[in-house]
């Protein structure tokens, strides 16, 4: 039997690019292969072979009918030229690097008139030949790396400007009628050409024996597929949907349901196969009806993928977690309108495999292309008036209501305004015969709307994910995860989006090739490998250094016999140590030499550390602070009149939590540089100190006795040294005592303080000592002015005022001529005068 191999259908551009990069971003993390290796990979290059190769490209960009596949063709040569002396340069690069050291190792060359021995200077001789004869071939490849260079260049400057005038090429207009003949007639050949295959492979015996014997199982193939594809998906549907409604399932369930509607696609894709595998063993094929069943794969798939997206993003249940929030029509219009996309995306996939390419002229293409460009522009004109009926999702914030995701309200805005302007200028663009221009406004936003909603699908699956470990919903959709997921899809969308709107594939390598190569700084190459061969190595580090501090804080150091501070000052020692050596390892592993950063560090300190001095000052302190430990965790101390209890000792502060439960931040300079108090450093021994008056007249030697019994009582009292009770003197207003007293625990002081005062009071109550108020005695000057005069005469009564007269103003107390003022003799009558017994005024009161 002749049997003819089955081939599953190739990967798109798009696929086949995406898998350069990530087979790209492989080889890159890898390690550097050692010199020798990479030296015997590079071998010897022929660089007769590469001036053919520069000569035959150059041709090729002076002649005009140069095709495009031919300087693709050129510019693949080009670059693995490219690469090869890129590799001859950094292996010569580091053997010259070698012969460099080797003769700096024999010290400095001899000055004029001076000489070295014999033995060195032949060495010296020696290596300096070698060194000139290994920079020829360096030199050599630089120059053909730099001419490479050039001619990618100007192929890829040749391939854009095509692309270009190609959509600027005016045609034919389609609306003319001779055009509708031309595109009847490549139809009509077409459909010829593919009858003649079947009649030419059906004349043949060998197939029809072979259709024979292999009609069973084509017709079983054919029956799986009719079934997978138009009931299959169904199927699959009711599963995921009763799955979403299962209320057994709880947490988890958005996921689960996410991978089982993955059949919907998983499916189809089966029954497609069956049926290009059933189409292939009819054996009535030929070259076109074999690449149409290639191509009927992704041709179909297109619908079916547009319709699971369509399912996802415009739901047939309300979904609040959504961020498009349309009415139930709305989501059935835009589900409807979505298959729409997915048909014509495969009706455009079919169109370059069915047709014969000699029948495509430009009339032809015209009349063939314009009504689909037409119904594309129609369907995104339908599409962008239902999206734009969105209504933004709000949220309550400090009791207003806001909008959840303004951002996604503004970029959607601006999408359906740009696809309701390309659905409206590419008709007219294609009607009037820019058929390469209108089909550009057309086919690339269809293909975008599917590369947007893949992008909104996967994000919300990851929100469901991170919402299954969580556990909550409004925390999980606010997180910083599900928006460092939408940033890094957003990111990657950007590729597929690029060769979408006519980015070529050669563009993109070329970017990854730039980009992987890395930046050289400061004499350091930082490449995409070494970064994350850094980050990688550093986590690694960062992990076991924090594993070890939380081994040392619960298991080792809690059996010592260190304080709480010392043992806070060794973890955080550790973990600055193991940070540290972790990025000085992970510096070394990912291959970047910090002699060349030293200088570009040097030069940014002296500018830096003016704007940061503080900070470094503030650094260096809590170094200080956790070595010398005068503060540590849970000190009681007293800084710049704020007392609280130390909470934490930080890199750059420290943080008090005072009495009142606030929470003071205080520099660590402030502490090294400052005074402070510090009431529990050493121990939790402190001194009570209160002051006590009592009345005059009282017995002193009482009191004392009264003082010194009640604070012996007291059990935190320390009695040796034993307190003391001091007659300090005598007040104002009373006579004064003090008690001084040593406690076990200064943070007892208020407690005890309050209690002796209670006892205090109570105990003089009952002893009958009087605890007096502030006393004030009042006398006055020039006491006789206050009698009335006899032999004056009297005053004259004054007219009764016809309104009320207004109030006189406070006369002072003491007047400054130190008499009576402005006041007569009449209004100090009615003042009270302390008198003696027979009737004189108090001499103390003229005084």
């Amino acid at each position: 039997m002749n049997t003819k191999t089955f081939r599953l259908p190739g990967l798109s551009h798009l696929a086949a690019l995406l898998l350069a990069v990530l087979a790209g971003a492989m080889v890159a993390s890898l390690p550097p292969a050692p010199a020798a290796a990479q030296g015997a990979e590079a071998g010897v290059i022929d660089y007769d072979a590469w001036a053919r190769l520069a000569t035959r490209v150059e041709t090729a960009l002076e002649n005009d009918f140069t095709t495009d596949e031919t300087l693709n063709q050129l510019r693949v040569q080009l670059v693995e030229m490219r690469e090869q002396f890129t590799t001859t340069q950094a292996v010569i690069d580091e053997r010259l690097t070698l012969l460099r050291e080797q003769i700096a190792s024999l010290g400095p060359a001899p000055g004029e008139g001076e000489s070295e021995p014999d033995d060195i200077a032949q060495r010296r001789a020696e290596l300096q030949a070698t060194l000139a004869e290994r920079e020829a071939p360096i030199r050599a490849a630089g120059e053909g790396l730099a001419q490479a260079e050039a001619l990618i260049r100007l192929i890829d400057r040749e391939l854009r400007a095509r692309q270009a005038n190609a959509l600027m090429t005016l045609g034919p207009t389609p609306l003319n009628p001779a055009t509708w003949m031309a595109g009847l007639d490549a139809m009509i050949v077409s459909w010829e050409n593919m009858r003649a295959e079947v009649l030419r492979a059906w004349n043949d015996p060998a197939n029809r024996e072979e259709l024979l014997s292999d009609l069973p199982v084509t017709i079983v193939c054919l029956l799986l597929a009719l079934l997978l594809i138009l009931r299959g998906r169904h199927w699959m549907e009711r599963l995921t949907m009763r799955l979403l409604h299962h209320s057994s399932i709880l947490r988890g369930r958005v996921v689960v349901a996410f991978f089982v509607s993955l059949s919907q696609l998983v499916v189809p894709f089966l029954g497609l196969v069956l049926l290009a595998v059933a189409i292939r063993l009819t054996h009535l094929t030929g070259t076109t009806l074999d690449a149409l069943s290639v191509v009927l794969i992704p041709a179909g798939m297109a619908f079916f993928i547009a319709r699971w997206l369509s399912l996802h993003i415009f739901p047939i249940v309300e979904d609040p977690r959504l961020s498009l929030n349309l009415s139930a029509s709305d989501r059935r219009k835009a589900r409807g309108l979505s298959l729409i996309f997915g048909a014509l995306a495969g009706i455009e996939l079919l169109y370059g495999t069915v047709l014969v390419e000699e029948t495509l002229n430009q009339a032809a293409l015209a009349a063939l292309t314009y009504p689909l460009v037409l119904l594309c522009a129609l369907t995104m004109i339908r599409f962008s008036r239902v999206l734009s009926r969105h209504q933004p999702r709000q949220v309550m914030q400090d009791g207003q209501p806001v909008a959840a995701s303004p951002f996604f309200d503004r970029m959607l805005t601006l999408g359906c305004r740009t696809l309701l302007l390309f659905g409206l200028i590419s008709p007219v663009l294609g009607a009037v015969g820019y058929i390469a221009a209108a089909a550009m406004l057309t086919y690339p936003p269809v293909n975008s709307l599917g590369v947007v909603g893949t992008v909104m699908v996967l994000h919300r699956l990851i929100i469901a994910i991170y919402v299954t470990i969580i556990g909550d919903d409004d925390r999980a959709v606010q997180g910083l995860v599900p928006a460092l997921a939408g940033l890094v899809l957003s990111l990657a969308a950007l590729v597929p989006l690029a060769l979408i709107w006519g980015a070529r594939e050669t563009d993109m390598l070329e970017l990854w090739a730039r980009f992987s190569e890395g930046a050289s700084f400061g004499g350091a190459r930082i490449s995409p490998a070494s970064v994350m061969w850094f980050v990688v190595v550093f986590c690694i580090g960062y992990l076991t250094t924090r594993t070890f501090q939380g081994a040392l804080g619960t298991s080792i150091l809690p059996k010592t016999t260190l304080e709480k501070g010392a043992q806070k000052a060794i973890i955080s020692g550790v973990g600055y140590l193991g940070i540290t050596v972790a990025a000085l390892i992970a510096f070394s592993v990912a291959g970047i030499n910090l002699s060349g950063l030293a200088i570009v560090a040097g030069a940014l300190s002296v500018g830096v550390g003016f704007g940061l001095q503080t900070i470094v000052s503030n650094f260096v302190s809590g170094i200080i602070l956790l070595i010398e430990r005068p503060v540590s965790e849970g000190d009681w101390i007293e800084v710049g009149g704020n007392q609280g209890i130390v909470d934490r000792i930080s890199v750059r502060s420290t943080v008090i939590e005072t009495f009142d439960k606030s929470k003071i931040i205080v520099p660590n300079a402030d502490l090294i540089s400052g005074s402070v108090t510090n009431y529990t450093k050493s121990s939790l021994t402190g001194r009570l100190v209160l002051t006590i008056g009592v009345a005059y007249g009282t017995d002193t030697r009482k009191v004392e006795a009264i003082l010194r019994e009640i604070i012996e009582n007291e059990p935190i009292v320390v009695l040796d040294p034993e307190p003391g009770v001091d007659f300090v003197g005598f007040g104002a207003d009373a006579l004064e005592f003090r008690i001084r007293a040593i406690i076990r625990d200064v943070g007892m002081k208020l407690p005890l303080a309050t209690e002796v005062n209670h006892k205090i009071a109570e105990r003089f109550a009952a002893e009958g000592i009087e605890i007096p108020y502030a006393q004030r005695d009042i006398w006055l000057r020039n006491p006789e002015t206050l009698r009335p005069l006899a032999d004056s005469p009297p005053r004259p009564q004054a007219p009764a005022p016809a309104a009320p007269a207004p109030e006189p103003a406070e006369i002072p107390a003491e007047p400054r001529d130190g008499g009576l003022g402005t006041r007569t003799p009449e209004a100090w009558a009615d003042q009270t005068v302390e008198t003696e017994p027979d009737g004189s005024p108090d001499p103390e009161q003229d005084r």
